[in-house]
């Protein structure tokens, strides 16, 4: 007896049966939003941090010049208040303050020649006076009794002296100093002569 259906091939191994269709292909797996998510914020954060460490190091060095710069122009605008006495008495202490002791070299250094006495005028008047150096020779006059005359010192000179003539009567004296040092003459009736010289030393000194 045959059978009424007829038989189908069996299929190899590994092969789908016939009649029925293959599997159908996994869907690609999908990534999931939170996982998504956490990736975008993580790198976020990260750039945010970058960007914040960045920032504070260029806002540091900024802040620290502006603040050196501020502290050196504040320096240099406002001098220090220990430096204001200290100038205010430097410059006190350098002004020069005369003192006696050069008062009296100043006086020092001039010659004083004097003439005085009685001496009636004759025929050339009352005295005939000549005095100075060995290079400056000048005229006096003799007036209410008495004559001086100052000139400056000079050190190349060799000698300073004044002379006074009578002119037939009358009695003078005479002096010159140089540099403190003091030499008199005399001189009485008819025509003679006063005389009073100091000469310059080797030693520098006057004699």
């Amino acid at each position: 007896m045959s059978n009424q259906y007829p038989q189908q091939p069996q299929p190899g191994w590994g092969q789908q049966p016939y009649g029925q269709p293959p599997f159908p292909p996994q869907p690609p797996k999908k990534t999931g939003p939170g996982k998504i998510i956490g990736l975008g914020c993580l790198g976020i954060v990260g750039l945010i941090v970058v960007i914040g460490i960045i920032g504070a190091l260029l806002g540091g060095g900024s802040d620290s010049k502006k603040s050196s710069g501020s502290n050196d122009v504040k320096a240099a605008a406002s001098p220090s208040s220990s430096s204001k006495p200290a100038d205010a008495g430097k410059s006190k202490s350098s002004e020069p303050k005369a003192s006696p002791t050069k008062t009296k070299k100043a006086e020092k250094k001039t010659v004083v020649f004097k003439v005085w006495g009685t001496a009636p005028a004759g025929a050339l008047g009352s005295l005939d006076i000549t005095y100075g150096s060995d290079s400056d020779t000048r005229k006096g006059s003799f007036k209410n009794g008495k004559f001086e005359a100052t000139l400056p010192l000079n050190k190349d000179a060799m000698y300073y002296n004044v002379m006074a003539q009578l002119q037939g009567s009358g009695d003078i004296n005479c002096s010159v100093t140089v540099n403190g040092k003091t030499k008199k003459g005399h001189a009485s009736g008819g025509y003679n002569i006063c005389n009073a010289q100091l000469s310059s030393g080797l030693l520098g000194g006057w004699e």
